[in-house]
């Protein structure tokens, strides 16, 4: 079960003072859906995977006119950072709980182009270790055209524990061949991580499910003898 932060819908749908006022109310509200899904769904056929992505427009561009800004006082990452871990926290410690980075995907567009994994990997790296329960997975963007050493380099500077890492660098465009590409550019700089989509399978046409699919059995086979082992998530 995928879910929105928070912050990612108090920072889309509201705006100025209104935003302080609302977020106390709104977060009360999705983490008692939270416990409702908890108490139905039994914990070992339960995931829950929280979505951060309004989360990295403030991140990029809160600093220039007409960005997103925070509604908050004190360091823009701090305040970010500690409401992940707060939603995080809600999930019991007997339910898979992973997070999704997101530079948006709206008509397979994103908000903005991300220069390289840096930002990415702070925040993994201080969300993890913010986070009062372990995290069992995060996922992460790769733009369809980097399969160049200078976006995945920062990830060598990724200490997420035993959280699994899975790059979504799954293309309909380019399928097999532009994952392979990226696969072996993000080696490069990581030993172990799965593959999966950029952001999900459902901002697809209909008709291209099919061939995400087999893109992702093609490319989520553990690799002998190479510095990464894949396999594949949905997100």
């Amino acid at each position: 079960m995928a879910l929105p932060t928070p912050t990612a819908v108090i920072g889309t749908f509201f705006s100025g003072d209104d935003r302080r006022a609302i977020e106390p109310v709104y977060r009360d509200l999705v983490f008692r859906e939270l416990r409702g899904v908890l108490a139905a769904v039994p914990h070992d056929d339960l995931a829950i995977q929280w979505d951060c992505a309004v989360e990295f427009a403030i991140i990029e561009t809160h600093a220039y006119p007409g960005g997103s800004t925070p509604w908050w006082e004190g360091d823009v990452w701090q305040g970010l950072v500690a409401r992940a871990a707060d939603a995080i926290d809600q999930v019991p410690a007997d339910v898979e709980v992973g997070v999704h980075l997101c530079y948006g995907d709206v008509g397979e567009k994103h908000f903005i182009e991300p220069r390289d994994a840096a930002n990415l990997t702070r925040f993994a790296n201080e969300l993890v270790d913010a986070a009062h329960r372990p995290v069992t997975w995060i996922h992460l963007p790769v733009p369809i055209e980097r399969d160049d050493d200078a976006y995945f380099a920062p990830l060598e500077e990724l200490e997420i524990g035993d959280a699994e890492l899975y790059l979504g660098l799954v293309h309909r465009e380019d399928g097999v061949g532009g994952a392979s590409r990226r696969i072996e550019a993000a080696a490069r700089h990581v030993y172990a991580f799965g593959v999966a989509t950029e952001c999900g399978i459902g901002r697809a046409p209909n008709d291209a499910t099919e061939d995400i699919f087999r893109s992702h059995v093609a490319v989520a086979q553990p690799v002998r003898g190479g510095r990464f082992a894949a396999s594949a998530r949905v997100s």
